[in-house]
């Protein structure tokens, strides 16, 4: 009997596993102001299925333009070449044969036929009764089938289906379940529902048809996207829709990091998420898409893992008193110590001795009193610019730089690319070269790439991340500062550049990068 109880009680704590689909190609593409060239589609595509391993991706609209057409049929075609194409999968209406035949022209071979899931949506924007459009679902399933596509359904605006007409719902499913449809994909459309309505609404569902696969489609209005697909886990959902960095209409869809780290961590249930590339994938997109990251977004903000307050660094230091289970190497990423007036002494010197600086304690504390002026006129005082910093307060004499800029010239005309000149002194040594470039700071990066490529046979550092900004008010004469973050073989540097003109501004962050790599 012990025996009986203790395997039992084995069995229900084996964690459950949860299919992600990534929608950020179709649904989060209808955020305000993104559209992905084809092959950006591609390669956000290659990356979600390669690297980041999602098990399915909904990747366009049938129907939208040629040039949706051709990003489905790439990727498509790539899918079928590394045997994941019944992982591809795209969003198709109930129109008779047009959707089904513009997806399996594609090469497609899953449809998520997108079907009515209110009374409401179904009466007043199809003009139809249930039984119509039932009978026009059905069709539609019969044929998709029969061109050997497999089918999974929308319920679309189901949230205010199962409040307001629960049993047109039911009219739908009791029909629906009993056909080759693969899974039910339930969606909040509209962002309405909190947790207490998902497990109430998802176990109704559950207990009337429980051998049916039921996907979770979370939309963000009320900031629950990531607290409803939870429920919805509790509540006997097996998959989940996410995009990433939280596209989507309106206020976005749950993020696909977000989930994952609270399905892992607060859970305990399993996913095929590869956690290391998150970061990747979420920079990726945040650079095709033009809409930046929040930099406090849980887990791919660029602060998340920056301990500002001196006492947390202290923590660290004696035992990780200030961490959690999110360590930022299970995500490809280092924590990092701010430097500002809140550091602290304890920032500072985890600082430095990561950059391998050996102050005494007194000297310590002028550097920081330092910074903290600094942190005081808003200044942002980054780990590359604390040798700066040591040597002026230090009244050190400064090493000179190893690679000077002894001069350069940047032109650009109308119709014609930038073109930059360059004459860089390394180690005594003059060096020169031109090139053009996209503009006038990428031709004079080209330029340098020349020079080390063809006269130092070194490889020059590639640039990961470009941030211009601007003191608030529009004034035309106002500093720019520039921070540009490089990536040196498996090193990453942040260095800052300030100055009224933009391109200086990187010119002075790139030579800062470049002497730091001498070092």
């Amino acid at each position: 009997m012990g025996t009986a109880q203790q395997v039992n009680h084995t069995y229900q704590r084996i964690p459950p596993f949860i299919e992600i689909m990534d929608s950020t190609l179709r649904d989060g593409e209808q955020t305000s102001g993104v559209s992905f060239l084809p092959h950006e589609k591609l390669m956000i595509a290659r990356m979600l299925l390669r690297d980041v391993n999602v098990d399915r991706i909904e990747v366009a609209s049938a129907r939208v333009s040629e040039g949706e057409k051709e990003a489905v049929s790439m990727i498509c075609r790539y899918a079928r070449q590394i045997g994941k194409l019944e992982r591809v999968e795209v969003l198709g209406f109930v129109d008779g044969h047009l959707s089904v035949d513009w997806i399996a022209d594609c090469g497609c071979r899953v449809v998520n036929l997108l079907a009515k899931g209110s009374l409401k949506h179904c009466t007043q924007q199809l003009h139809k009764t249930p039984e119509e459009h039932l009978t026009d679902i059905l069709h539609a399933v019969e044929y998709a089938t029969e061109r050997g596509l497999a089918v999974n359904l929308y319920l679309e605006d189901w949230s205010n289906g199962m409040k307001d007409s629960p049993e047109y719902v039911y009219q739908l499913m009791d029909t629906l379940s009993q056909t080759p449809v693969r899974r039910f994909l339930l969606p909040d459309t509209l962002g309405i529902m909190n947790p207490l309505q998902v497990i109430e609404y998802f176990r109704k569902m559950i207990k009337r048809y429980p051998d049916t696969h039921f996907d979770f489609h979370a939309h963000n209005d009320y900031d629950l996207a990531v607290s409803n697909s939870l429920a919805a886990v509790l509540s006997g959902a097996r998959g989940l829709h996410v995009t990433v960095n939280g596209l989507g209409e309106r206020c976005g869809n749950a993020p696909l990091a977000s989930v994952q780290v609270i399905l892992k961590d607060q859970f305990h249930a399993n996913t095929n998420i590869h956690e290391e590339k998150l970061n990747d994938i979420s920079r990726i997109v945040e650079s095709y898409s033009g809409i930046a990251i929040a930099p406090n977004q849980p887990i791919v903000g660029e602060n998340v893992f920056t301990q500002v307050a001196g006492v947390h660094a202290d923590g660290d230091n004696k035992d990780n008193l200030y961490c959690n289970d999110l360590v930022p190497e299970r995500f490809g990423r280092k924590r990092e110590y701010a430097l500002g007036k809140n550091s602290g002494k304890a920032n500072i010197a985890r600082n430095l001795q990561e950059l391998g600086l050996d102050l005494t304690p007194d000297q310590t504390k002028r550097v920081t009193r330092r910074i903290t002026e600094l942190g005081d006129r808003k200044e942002i005082v980054t780990q590359e610019d604390l040798p700066y910093i040591v040597n002026d307060v230090l009244k050190h004499t400064a090493p000179e730089d190893k690679v000077k800029l002894v001069s350069y010239m940047v032109s650009s005309a109308y119709g014609l690319k930038p073109l930059a000149s360059v004459k860089v002194d390394i180690g005594g040594q003059q060096y020169e070269a031109d090139s053009t470039g996209d503009g006038q700071y990428d031709a004079f990066v080209k330029a340098l790439r020349k020079i080390y490529r063809e006269s130092l046979g070194r490889t020059f550092p590639t640039l990961a991340n470009y941030a211009v900004t601007i003191p608030p008010g529009g004034r035309t004469d106002a500093l720019v500062q520039t921070v540009i973050t490089w990536r040196n073989g498996d090193k990453i540097l942040r260095t800052r550049g300030l100055d009224a003109d933009q391109t200086e501004a990187a010119i002075k962050a790139t030579f800062k990068m470049l002497n730091l790599i001498e070092e």
